[in-house]
């Protein structure tokens, strides 16, 4: 069963390559769906996309191949472009390889973050310490997945960006639907705050221990919880 998604994307101005501009819209917009909160496959629509990004389908089908050589969406004759989602093997390989990088984003970032930047974490993320993840569970979803993000850019090395930027959309969405399984959402926020105080103490070794095995933590859990993937 497959379901023909409205992808929230907007009208892009020629500034540049229409190609680029749409391969951006389109990555941005797919990157921010909850792919794994659905049974039902996402097929995209190359008119309605088109029309929504104000440009001809020449630049969408262009984008869409870019997409498909980089694994987000899939072609299939006569069926149309769809998401791609992955299995549970996949998963759990997936969160491997974003633990490993971010863990050293997070050595990193002892170091190279400034301290306005190490103290801005508490600010930025007060949906850690108010309140139970389970009263604001949308809010913490977001903020969890805005948190990791955080951590790779504090580390300031761009090839760790890079790596990690095709993996966001799984990993995204793999964090936002396990956060309402068992009592995850509880223990990513102890976790979370733990790494908010190593990185403020610039422990290099701590935080990249806590990172490491709040990541080792998440592929056990989807280990555990996500038969639903195969």
């Amino acid at each position: 069963m497959s379901n023909s998604e409205p992808l929230s994307v907007k009208p892009i101005v020629a500034s540049s390559s229409l190609r680029t501009l749409a391969y951006e819209a389109l990555k941005t917009a797919i990157t921010n769906m909850d792919i794994y909160g659905r049974p039902d496959e996402v097929r995209l629509d190359e008119r309605k996309l088109s029309q929504d990004l104000g440009v001809s389908r020449t630049p969408v089908r262009e984008a869409l191949t870019v997409l498909e050589q980089e694994g987000f969406v899939r072609s299939e004759a006569r069926r149309g472009v769809f998401v791609i989602k992955k299995n549970k093997r996949e998963i759990v390989s997936m969160i491997h390889a974003w633990t490993a990088l971010e863990s050293m984003a997070a050595r990193l970032a002892c170091t190279r973050a400034t301290d306005a930047q190490l103290r801005a974490l508490r600010e930025s993320f007060p949906e850690f310490f108010e309140g139970q993840p389970s009263e604001h569970i949308d809010e913490y979803s977001d903020a969890n997945i805005r948190f990791h993000q955080r951590i790779i850019a504090l580390g300031h090395c761009d090839a760790i960006a890079d790596l990690t930027s095709n993996l966001l959309m799984h990993v995204r969405g793999i964090r936002s639907t396990a956060l309402r399984q068992g009592d995850r959402a509880e223990r990513s926020i102890r976790e979370h705050v733990a790494i908010i105080s190593a990185l403020e103490a610039r422990d290099a070794d701590l935080a990249e221990r806590l990172v490491r095995e709040h990541g080792l933590g998440l592929a056990q859990h989807v280990d555990t919880y996500g038969d639903y993937l195969d």
